[in-house]
C-alpha cells in the first residue's frame, strides 16, 4: 500500500575474496543475528552488506502489506517518498548506497573521479567506468580498522626515501633530489615534485618492481628474525601485503600514504581524487550511487596508472587532518552527524543508552536508511501503529518527513546508524 512508507530490508550480501571469513566478518554476524535462517558458511568471505538501489544489489522489501518488489522499483512509482528536494535533485532516484564492509586482505590502491573526469572516462571506457557519476565515500570504523588515506607529510616520505633504499631506488635520484628540494618551496613546488614521485613509482617496470620488493622483503625478514623492530619503515605491514600481493607495485604506497587507524565511531571521508585504500577492519560506508573507481594496486582487477597519477590531489597533509570529526546534535544528546562537503549522502550514528526506554528517530526531508548494529527494538510511526521488529543487523526504511519511534525490548544500548541526504 501506497501510505507505507517505513518498513523493513532484506539486503544484499557480497562475498569478495577480500573479505573476512564466517562469522570473523561482522557482515555474517549482522545478517545472522536479523535472519535467524541464514545459514553462515565458515569457509566463504562476507566482505559487503549492501542498503539501497544499486542496479547490482537492489534491496528488497521484507512488508507482505507491499507487493513484492525492490526498493529501486518502490521509489520508482513512489517518488515522493525521497522528498522533494532530493527527488528533485537526483531525477527521482535514491543518491546513496549504504554499506557495511569486512576487510580482511588489502582492498585496491584507489581513488574516486569527480563528475567532470567521471563523464569524460564513462564515454571513453565504458567498460571500465560503467557510469557518469562521483563516487565520495565515508567510512566510519565499526571495529578498529586500519586503511592508507592522502599523501603524507612530504618530510615523512624523505625519511622513507633515506631508510628505505629500495624504495628510492625505484622513484630514481633526480625525482628524490626535486621532492627534498621543494620542501623550502611553494606549495605549488611540493605538489609538482609529489606528482614527479609517485609517478615514477607506479610507472616502474615490473621487472625492477619485484626485484627492489624481494631485497625489501628479505631485509625486513632478517631483521625481525633477529629481534630488531622494522616498525620505523612500517615492516610488519610492508611484509603483509607482499603476502597478499606478491610482488605489487602498490605495497610501496605505504611510503606514500597516510596510515590510518580508527577506532570505533571514528572516520575518513574519501573526496574526489584522493588516493586510499581499505587495509583491515569492519566499517560502515556510505557513498554516492557508482562504480567508478580509478585503481593502480594491490588488486586483481583493472588498473589505470595513467588515469590516477594524472588526476590525484597531491597536497600533503598530516594522517590527523584526514580523521573526519562528527558534530553532535543539539537537539539530540545520543546523536551525531558525519556531514561531508558533498549533497549525495550524511550519516548519522546514534548511540542510546539501555536506560532508555523508547527513543524518537528524527524526521528528517530526505528518505533514509536505518541499521542497527547493536540493540532490540520496535519501531513504530505516527501513520502505521503496527509494530516493526528490529533487531541486530535489522534494516528500515523511512520515507521523507516520517518520524519512527524505537521501544527498547531489551534494556542494553543500542547502536544505530543511519544515511540519508540533507540538502
Amino acid at each position: 500500500m501506497a501510505s507505507q512508507r517505513v518498513f523493513p530490508l532484506s539486503c544484499v550480501v557480497q562475498q569478495y575474496a577480500w573479505g573476512k571469513v564466517g562469522s570473523n566478518s561482522e557482515v555474517a554476524c549482522l545478517l545472522a543475528s536479523s535472519d535467524p535462517l541464514a545459514q553462515i558458511s565458515e569457509d566463504k568471505p562476507y566482505a559487503e552488506l549492501w542498503m539501497g538501489t544499486h542496479p547490482r544489489g537492489d534491496a528488497r522489501i521484507l512488508d507482505n502489506r507491499i507487493s513484492q518488489k525492490t526498493l529501486g522499483q518502490w521509489i520508482a512509482d513512489n517518488q515522493d517518498c525521497l522528498g522533494p528536494k532530493v527527488k528533485d535533485t537526483f531525477n527521482g532516484k535514491l543518491p546513496f548506497l549504504f554499506k557495511v564492509l569486512s576487510v580482511e586482505t588489502a582492498l585496491s590502491i584507489q581513488a574516486h573521479p569527480n563528475k567532470e573526469l567521471a563523464e569524460k572516462l564513462h564515454l571513453q571506457a565504458p567498460q571500465n567506468y560503467p557510469d557518469a557519476n562521483h563516487k565520495p565515500e565515508m567510512a566510519i570504523a565499526l571495529t578498529s580498522f586500519q586503511g592508507l588515506c592522502g599523501f603524507r607529510p612530504v618530510e615523512e616520505i624523505v625519511t622513507f626515501l633515506k631508510k628505505v633504499p629500495e624504495f628510492r631506488s625505484l622513484i630514481g635520484e633526480d625525482a628524490t633530489a626535486q621532492l627534498k628540494q621543494s620542501m623550502s618551496g611553494e606549495p605549488g613546488a611540493v605538489a609538482s615534485a609529489l606528482r614527479n614521485c609517485f609517478s615514477h613509482l607506479m610507472k616502474s617496470e615490473k621487472k625492477e618492481v619485484v626485484e627492489q620488493l624481494n631485497l625489501l622483503v628479505k631485509r625486513i625478514s632478517q631483521q625481525v628474525s633477529a629481534g630488531t623492530s622494522m616498525d620505523d619503515i612500517c615492516g610488519s605491514l610492508l611484509l603483509q601485503l607482499h603476502q597478499q600481493y606478491p610482488g605489487d607495485i602498490g605495497c610501496f604506497a605505504i611510503y606514500f600514504l597516510n596510515l590510518l587507524t580508527l577506532k570505533p565511531g571514528e572516520a575518513m571521508f574519501l573526496e574526489a581524487n584522493v588516493p586510499h585504500a581499505y587495509l583491515k577492519g569492519d566499517c560502515v560506508e556510505c557513498m554516492a550511487c557508482s562504480d567508478n573507481t580509478v585503481r593502480a594496486g594491490l588488486t586483481p582487477k583493472f588498473i589505470d596508472v595513467p588515469t590516477l597519477c594524472e588526476m590525484l590531489n597531491y597536497t600533503p597533509t598530516p594522517s590527523k587532518d584526514r580523521l573526519f570529526t562528527p558534530t553532535r546534535s543539539p537537539d539530540d544528546p545520543y546523536l551525531y552527524i558525519y556531514d561531508p562537503p558533498v549533497p549525495d549522502f550524511t550519516v548519522m550514528k546514534m548511540e542510546v543508552p539501555g536506560s532508555v526506554t523508547e527513543y524518537k528517530v528524527l524526521a528528517l526531508d530526505s528518505a533514509s536508511i536505518l541499521l542497527m548494529v547493536q540493540g532490540t527494538v520496535t519501531a513504530t510511526t505516527p501513520t502505521v501503529q503496527t509494530e516493526i521488529p528490529v533487531q541486530r543487523g535489522g534494516v528500515l526504511f523511512i520515507g521523507a518527513n516520517e518520524s519512527v519511534s524505537l521501544k527498547l525490548t531489551v534494556p542494553k544500548d543500542l547502536l544505530i546508524f543511519r544515511a540519508c541526504c540533507l540538502l
